[in-house]
């Protein structure tokens, strides 16, 4: 992703910790990219009409550069025995449960990032290298992630996964919403190659509309509660469902924002006491510094 290096992020941090009293307050106000606007896209998922061919899976992996494998080798439905999450080698993986309301058909659950509207990984991360987008992606800048993992601690549906087992350079990895894809017009792959049409991209608030109308139009088929349109205030991936989301691993979740009460006053604490934020940028320095060591000791190995 594009944005500042690694390098400046690192400057700029020690600079701010040894001059710790010249801090000035717009330094300290400082925040990550967090747009909410009344235009941002979303993806509605029908789980009444996903019958788990995992096309999905093969799309994602193939758009984003990992190892995909042959498409037809993805009908092979033992893997859905068992229950996964997204990985640093899968950014959405689909689930399958028992039969819901009214149907003799297993439901089938595509699981991925679900790009809050009030996402706990931007308000946690230390160094802004989390932001939400105004088509409503939530993406991170690989540059100046320092690998903390803090927003893996503060995701709610426990997303964002780490290469633990890449020695140099090991990078935090989640669905980014097609973000590339989307600025040039085109779809998320996975709604792309969707052959039910279980994936509906559009404006959130047309989703919303349509997720309505077709829960009153055929209310034995669904329970009457769109996933993801209040949970959390709000995600930019909502979902239809035959039986209750709490029986389909979805996390019990308020309404209230993730980051909540607790973000509210680590910012105003932030904004007017300086030396957590040095501390905060000293940290993230060193953690660069270390981070960068290995990277070098690996290339000088190659």
């Amino acid at each position: 992703m594009p944005g500042k290096s690694r390098r400046d992020f690192l400057k700029n941090s020690i600079a701010g910790g040894i001059a710790a009293t010249g801090i000035s307050a717009s330094v300290a106000n400082a925040g990550p990219k967090n747009i909410l606007s009344a235009d941002r896209m979303g993806v509605l998922v029908d789980t009444t009409v996903c019958v788990g061919c995992r096309n999905c899976e093969w799309a994602c992996k193939t758009a984003h550069n990992l190892d995909s494998g042959d498409l037809n080798s993805y009908e092979e439905r033992k893997i859905l025995e068992s229950k996964r999450r997204p990985s640093e080698h899968a950014l959405t993986v689909v689930n399958e449960y028992t039969h819901g309301k009214n149907s003799t058909l297993p439901v089938d659950v595509k699981v991925q990032c679900m790009h809050c509207d009030h996402p706990a990984c931007v308000s946690a991360c230390i160094v802004g290298a989390f932001s939400k987008q105004e088509n409503g992606a939530v993406i991170w800048d690989t540059d100046m992630c320092i690998g903390c993992r803090y927003c893996m601690a503060a995701c709610p549906f426990q997303i964002p996964a780490f290469e633990y087992n890449k020695a140099i350079n090991p990078l935090i990895m989640k669905c980014d919403f097609c973000f590339d894809r989307t600025k040039e017009e085109k779809l998320p792959a996975c709604v792309g190659i969707c052959p039910t049409e279980t994936l509906t991209y559009g404006p959130r608030t047309e989703l919303i509309r349509i997720a309505r109308e077709r829960i009153k139009r055929d209310p034995s088929r669904y329970i009457d509660h769109i996933y993801g349109e209040y949970e959390v205030g709000g995600t930019a991936w909502m979902y239809l469902a035959s039986k209750n989301f709490t029986e389909l691993d979805f996390p019990l979740l308020s309404k209230n924002p993730a980051p909540g009460v607790s973000e509210s006053i680590q910012h105003g604490i932030f904004a007017y006491f300086v030396p957590p934020v040095s501390l905060y940028a000293l940290l993230g320095g060193i953690m660069w510094l270390s981070k960068r060591r290995k990277e070098m000791e690996g290339e000088e190995k190659i």
